[in-house]
């Protein structure tokens, strides 16, 4: 962002500004919320799953470590308590607007793309046994041999969105995004050989890694689902940052 006068940037003085100039983006954030709330409402591909297909997806079918409630408070409000914790120091409207649209744009994507990807594949989740037939006993058609499931419709809807996870690419989006912001303000890659500076940045990582852990922990996803999350979140929530910001290492990185 480069150096400013403190306070010179303002809500009060630039705020109006900055939204009319980036008017355009907020609009087609809220095509995107409207899409994703689309893409739940899709009925996923039930893929043929036969009695011996049964082996990998017969685990226990459990409570989830992290709600699906807490991922929007850790991958999207923290890091924006975060960015308007820095604008209150700096007063600058413009640092505190790109951060958090460059940050509600890559967890936007990410859920759109990590969505859209689970209603096309349809892959059952490792507990979709339990979904499938919660009294335990199976039920196949006598012809296909594909399941016939007799659970509760949203539980079993639940259990063919396996690919990818999507705790973990909220994750990865929302807190990457958030570790790329932090080691640009504290200048980790200015050659300054202050080493610790990469324990802070890189924090928001271990915790993504650990919401991936936890999903299959859980019997919520197989390995590749939160690999792939991992790898999705990661990606957008790059090519969000360095829409608005340079990279760290930049004498500007800031």
């Amino acid at each position: 962002m480069g150096e400013i006068q403190l306070g010179a940037h303002s809500v009060r003085t630039h705020g109006a500004k900055v939204l009319r100039i980036h008017c355009h983006d907020w609009v087609i954030f809220l095509l995107l919320l409207f899409i994703y709330i689309g893409l739940n409402k899709i009925e996923p591909f039930h893929r043929f799953i036969g009695e011996e297909m049964m082996t990998n997806i017969k685990y226990p079918l459990k409570d989830n470590t992290i709600p699906a409630w807490a991922v929007p408070i850790y991958a999207v409000l923290f890091p924006m308590l975060v960015f308007l914790i820095y604008y209150i120091v700096r007063r600058d409207v413009y640092d505190l607007h790109h951060a958090t649209l460059g940050l509600l744009y890559a967890v936007g994507l990410t859920a759109v793309i990590t969505d859209a990807i689970k209603v096309a594949v349809g892959r059952p989740r490792p507990n979709f046994f339990y979904r499938c037939f919660p009294d335990g006993e199976p039920v196949f058609d006598n012809v296909t041999h594909d399941v016939l499931c007799y659970g509760d419709k949203a539980v079993i809807k639940e259990g063919y969105k396996s690919f990818p996870s999507g705790h973990t690419s909220w994750s990865f989006a929302g807190l990457v995004f958030l570790s790329w912001y932090m080691s640009g303000k504290i200048r980790a890659f200015n050659h300054g050989g202050h080493v610790a500076k990469l324990c802070i940045v890189f924090l928001p990582v271990l915790a993504a890694i650990l919401v991936g852990v936890s999903r299959v922990d859980d019997y919520w996803h197989h390995w590749q689902d939160v690999f792939t999350g991992a790898i999705i979140g990661t990606v957008l929530s790059t090519f969000c940052y360095l829409q608005f910001f340079p990279f760290p290492h930049d004498v500007k990185g800031e």
